[in-house]
């Protein structure tokens, strides 16, 4: 068994890894059609990105049942594989991502993914763009409460062998960085995403870095 020394850094996928707003933002709308609702502005769904699907669609429709919240969140997942069965889904990995991974790996962290994505979807990005074996610990929505739980973190620490104070969570969102401090670790947004980077203060960042160049400085501090 791994002794609990691992350096780990954790990231967030939309809006930290890959800029899929646009798709988010598509697959909404179309299963809020297919539901007979009119369209969420795109603020609004930028703003839950991070949550679970369910929680996701209690934050955009706080006044419909449990049920129609499930409804719908199986709705969207059939909105997101139309998308990419006709091939209209684009995550781009954010500039500078890849040099970062690489970096970080070769100064010997460890990797790790947390995010509001399901298996499949999170599967599927990494792959396209080659990153599927880089991650030593892989959490998302289809085995742990919503974020900010800090379950994720929790599992991922237990399975790279890290402890909280030798790990970073790396997001861009308030979600992230509550589920940062609710785990005991460091909380570094980033100013990419979908929240803004006083938001991340709020909600606990230790440091939110503005590219991800930023991030490797801000690793190299810590050690």
């Amino acid at each position: 068994m791994l002794q609990a020394v691992n350096r780990l850094a954790i990231f967030d996928c939309d809006g930290t890894l890959v800029d899929s707003q646009a798709n988010i933002c598509l697959a909404m709308e179309d299963c809020f059609a297919r539901a007979g609702l009119p369209a969420p502005c795109r603020d609004r769904t930028r703003r839950v990105v991070g949550l679970s699907l369910v929680e996701a669609m209690r934050a955009m429709l706080p006044d419909a049942d449990h049920d129609a919240h499930v409804a719908l969140a199986e709705d969207y997942k059939l909105s997101f594989q139309r998308l990419r069965g006709s091939g209209l889904v684009e995550e781009p990995l954010f500039d500078g991502i890849l040099e970062l991974i690489d970096a970080l790996e070769e100064e010997g962290w460890l990797l790790g993914v947390a995010t509001g994505k399901s298996d499949r979807g999170l599967r599927l990005c990494l792959e396209r763009h080659g990153l599927d074996r880089r991650f030593v610990t892989l959490q998302t929505a289809d085995r742990h409460p919503s974020k900010p739980h800090p379950s994720m973190i929790e599992q991922a620490l237990a399975e790279a062998g890290a402890a909280p104070e030798t790990c970073l969570m790396i997001g861009d969102t308030s979600y992230d960085m509550a589920m940062a401090r609710a785990a005991g670790v460091t909380a570094v947004g980033v100013a990419w995403g979908y929240h803004e980077a006083d938001e991340l203060v709020a909600a606990g960042a230790h440091r939110v870095a503005v590219r991800p160049s930023d991030i490797l400085e801000m690793t190299r501090a810590l050690a």
